[in-house]
């Protein structure tokens, strides 16, 4: 998808692809006169209601069970720097500084729509840290997801304030040395912008493009390492026509039906078995629109939901007009905590239906293909152990798939008393999913390896260039050696996409189109 040069903060509308781009560098991101005016009128109308005095929950009160306690006019700037400081109680290892930079960009974006009382200088600070790529040291524990990102979002602006720490310039300094470095200074907050930081989504949202990104990856592979395994293994077509499909048209059904249909054009494999005596196959090659399309689906889900909340305003309270502000809960995480408990499930099961695959080719059932993937077994224990290993994940994945948003412990004196636990549900995606490209990288070995005994016979021009591909990695093996080895190199193959590229690069060149009607939707985040 082609993405735009540059950004408008608040004004555009922001897709996880664009927002990936910000944060690499290949989109720049601003904000327009007309929206730093919106934001400027949003700040005098909290300068106003601190003038007239009027109790407005976190300008002029306490927050969480305090919101009954007024706060003085002079004491409203100390409330929200101690607001930074006090929320600032997150655990464990810090995020990455992609995920930590995509809450930066997601902030910016909802606090640049005008209803937060944010400051102009507040907000170009912020510009400031992003286009320097000062980003700040953010722990990865300690949010429950409402009043939305409280930790997290403490300790990303705890640098506003000349306090925490930031990656700067390949390094991990404090902010005080920042401010040696770079000539800049503490920002003093005005009443409300201590809370329209620290109120919000944002660090469930930055997990929620993560994992629409790289679940997408994984689909992607799944449909590719499964229809080279089921060449592998020769099975059947018939499960993957269209004609089947449309009598339960499901959309990632479709779709996964289709991208198979493409990778196996002209195969002679399929040639070369048409006619056998077999019946059907085992669910694991027979079912892969079912179980990639569900998945495919719920993926869906998520891109529709993620990109309602990129585009939102979530912190608390929201300042419609000069004569309404209202103390709400577009802060609650609910939304995508339940989408991405949902999105971990997803994946989960990409990853036990690949470790069925394996398992199924290293059974020696399928004419012309030894047990444990190797002629001279016994001496050789070939690829059994491999399947040790994805069963090992899988069965991780399903301890992982308790869906986090199923609990709630009430918080701040029961003021906060159901609360969504999204960070948790968008942190546990994250570790499926990176399971699964384990899971993934495995079959890809095992498929190459069962591939391999179908020769001189070719399978489609796609998955023929594909297995040239893996063995410019990973040789054929005919007797058993370290196979973490061959692991690592197919693990690093799936994460950078790099047999993805190749499927397009070779259907571009072969002049051939995917043969389904839904590829935008699924295809494009």
């Amino acid at each position: 998808m082609q993405l735009p040069k540059t950004f408008h903060f608040g004004e555009h509308h922001l897709t996880a692809s664009i927002a990936l781009g910000i944060a690499k560098g290949s989109v720049k991101g601003i904000i327009s006169a007309d929206y730093l005016k919106k934001i400027e009128v949003s700040n005098l109308r909290v300068q106003n209601i601190v003038a007239k005095g009027d109790t407005v929950y976190g300008i002029n009160t306490g927050f969480g069970p305090l919101c009954n306690t007024k706060i003085s006019k002079e004491d409203t700037k100390i409330l929200q720097s101690n607001i930074l400081q006090s929320h600032s109680v997150g655990v464990g290892k810090p995020i990455s500084e992609e995920l930590a930079k995509l809450m930066l960009i997601l902030k910016i974006h909802a606090l640049a729509k005008g209803y937060s009382g944010i400051a102009i200088s507040t907000i170009n600070r912020m510009l400031w840290h992003l286009e320097h790529d000062a980003i700040p040291v953010v722990p990865s524990q300690g949010s429950v997801g409402a009043s939305g990102d409280l930790a997290p979002l403490s300790h990303l602006f705890l640098p506003l304030i000349g306090l925490g720490k930031v990656n700067y310039k390949g390094e991990t300094i404090t902010t005080k040395v920042l401010f040696q470095k770079t000539g800049l200074g503490p920002l003093e907050l005005g009443p409300k912008e201590g809370l329209a930081l620290i109120n919000g989504t944002q660090f469930i949202a930055a997990h929620g493009i993560l994992v629409l990104q790289k679940l997408q990856y994984c689909l992607r592979h799944a449909d590719i390492i499964g229809a080279m395994m089921l060449e592998g293994l020769q099975g059947s077509m018939k499960p993957f026509h269209q004609e089947l499909h449309a009598l339960r048209p499901f959309k990632g059904n479709q779709h996964v039906a289709g991208r198979i249909r493409t990778l196996l054009q002209g195969s002679e494999i399929l040639e070369d078995h048409i006619d056998c005596e077999r019946v059907q196959d085992p669910y694991s090659l027979r079912c892969m629109p079912q179980v990639h399309g569900a998945s495919r689906n719920t993926w869906l889900h998520l891109k529709e939901l993620l990109e309602v909340e990129l585009n939102s305003v979530t912190d608390n309270p929201v300042i419609i007009n000069d004569d309404l502000t209202i103390s709400g809960g577009n802060f609650h995480g609910q939304p995508l905590a339940m989408a991405l408990d949902y999105a971990a499930l997803a994946a989960s099961e990409l990853g036990s239906i690949s470790d069925r695959r394996i398992y199924l080719a290293l059974e020696g059932n399928s004419p012309g293909v030894p047990k444990l993937l190797m002629e001279d077994t016994g001496i050789n224990s070939g690829y059994m152990i491999l399947q040790y290993t994805t069963a090992a994940l899988a069965s991780e994945n399903k301890s992982l798939c308790f869906p986090a948003s199923a609990d709630s412990i009430p918080t701040s004196l029961g003021q906060e008393d159901h609360v969504s636990m999204g960070s948790i549900s968008g942190r546990k995606a994250l570790q499926v999913i990176e399971n699964v490209e384990k899971i993934l990288a495995i079959e890809l070995l095992t498929a190459a390896q069962a591939f391999e005994f179908r020769k001189p016979l070719k399978s489609g021009v796609v998955l023929d260039e594909i297995h040239k591909f893996i063995r410019t990695k990973v040789s054929f093996a005919d007797n058993d050696r370290v196979f973490a080895n061959d692991i690592e190199k197919g693990i690093e193959t799936v994460q950078k996409g790099e047999i993805i590229a190749l499927v397009e690069q070779t259907m571009a060149t072969k002049n051939l189109q995917w043969n389904t009607p839904y590829l935008e939707e699924f295809e494009t985040y």
